[in-house]
């Protein structure tokens, strides 16, 4: 008997996202399921500081708020609702939830999820925590719960858990499962699938991508599955918009998770009809024998100031006042241990207003002291107030510095994690690890089409015919670049190599970059390791999390044939 298909939603790309978006969603159209992803590398170390605080928080609060004004909706609608919001304490938001639904006068059956917080055994970390897959999930919603929440799991477990329950695929239901991780994938950061931060955004009606729905899947018992949004909702969703999804914050052809690894090159979208696109094909393998584990610790203590150079001379007025800084920080009684300079050429020639003729020079120190980044800094940088470069000022004086996080991954064996689901009425099922696994390794090179024809070009922007999206993954960015025509990709493919990534994106050439290639999406993969040091908390670079990398990549000019211009 054919299973129906399952109507599963999202209302959250991260803590801090769209508050209305879960009624939006409850109210625009049939669900099943609502989804809410609110963690990621940074939100775990926020909730860190926060636990420390108040043992008993460590969670995102704003989803209470949300479901007071929801969950009487949601159950009216028979919508079950699943969402990491449990940060680093799933039990204490479950207890909460608990609190609000007696409160409310609304019953819910609540369950949750634990067995990611391996703090314990990192003494060092502020949060240690293994990403769980879905199954813990599917046990709730199996035994008849309407609200879980859990800890750090995977993105696509959000979907991969609810479509195990309903559709009761078994643990090696590869190629379904990555059908599922592949649908979570693109429905994890919300209207990132329907618009939001897209590179062809002016291909479009802006009223129409002013307030972009939320996106929702319609997932099939065969692992394919449609990504839509409710009828009548802004923004859009075309093969543009899930390309860009799928690309985003991933690497090579092998997209793992403990659910399963996702095969991306075999990935199929259809056009189905506006608004509707079809994701078949996907195959599955075993997933690794290992999960992976984020550690996110304090680092030390972090302070900047940015320096305003207006009008002639802007180099010899950067050297002055960096010989002046380094020669008071060499002075000083503790000289900060790491001290970066980044000179922003934003001034124009004969410009009209102030702030068009002046550049930004930023001094970001950091120490484990935190006297060697405030006053250290702040001293130095106002005792030149009248004795440094003609119009000195400063964007904002230096504060006392503050802390700043580190991120890394580690990996454990997958059994050497309990992961429990804790239903809701108080019983707690273990969750087995994998029985079959498969060790990652990287997926054979594609073949390549072959390269168009000499003709004539011009010297233009590679985003005139190329989009792309830019994330971090810990101390590495990745840029995703995908064209939309086969001509245009026969081009790509053989010019935009690791190498020229390298000349066009300076701030990669000293650094290792690989090259993953997914003709079916027409599509390249650039891993640029170590461009952002510790990770995002680290803040290294004016663009700590590498979102507008592949934008800087798009506006960089290459010899493009006329033909595809």
């Amino acid at each position: 008997m054919t299973v129906a298909p399952l109507r599963i939603g999202n209302a959250s790309g991260f803590y801090g996202d769209r508050f209305d978006a879960m009624r939006e969603m409850l109210t625009g159209g049939p669900l099943d399921v609502l989804t809410g992803d609110y963690l990621a590398e940074l939100t775990m170390l926020i909730l860190g500081r926060d636990r420390l605080k108040n043992p008993s928080g460590g969670y995102a609060r704003t989803f209470l708020s949300q479901l007071e004004e929801c969950l009487g909706l949601a159950l009216e609608r028979g919508v079950r609702i699943v969402a990491n919001a449990g940060g680093l304490n799933p039990a204490g938001l479950a207890d909460a939830v608990r609190q609000l639904s007696d409160r409310l006068g609304i019953p819910a059956r609540v369950a949750h999820v634990e067995g990611d917080d391996l703090t314990a055994g990192h003494p060092r970390s502020l949060a240690a925590h293994a990403y769980l897959g879905g199954a813990g999930i599917a046990a709730c919603l199996r035994e008849g719960a309407d609200i879980v929440v859990t800890g750090r799991v995977t993105d696509a477990a959000l979907v991969t858990g609810p479509a195990v329950a309903h559709f009761g695929w078994a643990p090696d239901a590869y190629d379904r499962l990555a059908g599922a991780v592949v649908a979570g994938h693109v429905l994890e950061c919300g209207t990132q699938a329907t618009g939001g931060n897209y590179a062809f955004f002016t291909d479009h009606d802006p009223a129409r991508l002013r307030h972009p729905g939320f996106p929702l899947a319609e997932l099939h018992e065969d692992g394919t599955s449609v990504i839509t949004k409710h009828d009548g909702t802004g923004g859009l969703v075309d093969i543009g918009t899930v390309t860009a999804q799928l690309l985003y914050e991933t690497s090579g052809a092998r997209y793992a998770g403990p659910d399963g690894t996702a095969r991306l090159d075999s990935v199929r979208l259809t056009q189905e009809a506006p608004d509707r696109v079809r994701i078949s094909g996907v195959r599955g393998e075993a997933p690794p024998p290992t999960l992976k584990v984020g550690l996110n610790r304090l680092g030390g203590y972090r302070n900047e100031v940015v320096f305003v150079l207006t009008g002639l001379g802007i180099e010899a007025k950067a050297a002055l006042v960096r010989d002046q800084m380094e020669a008071a920080l060499d002075a000083a009684k503790s000289r900060p241990s790491e001290v970066r300079w980044d000179l922003a050429r934003t001034d124009h020639p004969d410009a009209p207003t102030e702030e068009t003729a002046s550049a930004l020079l930023r001094l970001v120190v950091r120490d484990r002291d935190q006297d060697a980044v405030g006053r250290t800094l702040s001293g130095a940088a106002i005792e030149l107030a009248l004795a440094s470069y003609p119009g000195f000022h400063v964007i904002a004086p230096p504060g006392k510095g503050s802390p700043y996080g580190v991120f890394e991954d580690v990996y454990v064996p997958q059994d050497s994690v309990e992961h429990v689901a804790v239903l809701h009425d108080g019983r707690r099922v273990q969750v087995a690890p994998a029985i079959d696994t498969l060790v990652l390794e990287p997926a054979p090179a594609p073949a390549l089409p072959e390269p168009l024809p000499p003709g004539p070009t011009r010297r233009a922007p590679l985003g005139v015919v190329a989009g792309a999206r830019s994330g971090d993954k810990g101390g590495n960015a990745n840029v995703g670049v995908w064209v939309r025509s086969d001509d245009a990709w026969r081009w790509l493919v053989h010019q935009l190599t690791a190498d020229r990534f390298q000349n066009l994106i300076t701030e990669s050439c000293h650094l290792k970059v690989v090259r993953h290639t997914l003709p079916n999406l027409r599509a390249l993969n650039f891993v640029v390791e170590g461009i952002l040091g510790e990770g995002v908390a680290s803040q290294h670079r004016f663009d700590p999390q590498a979102k507008a990398l592949g934008e800087w990549l798009r506006s960089r000019h290459l010899d493009i044939p006329e033909a595809l211009l």
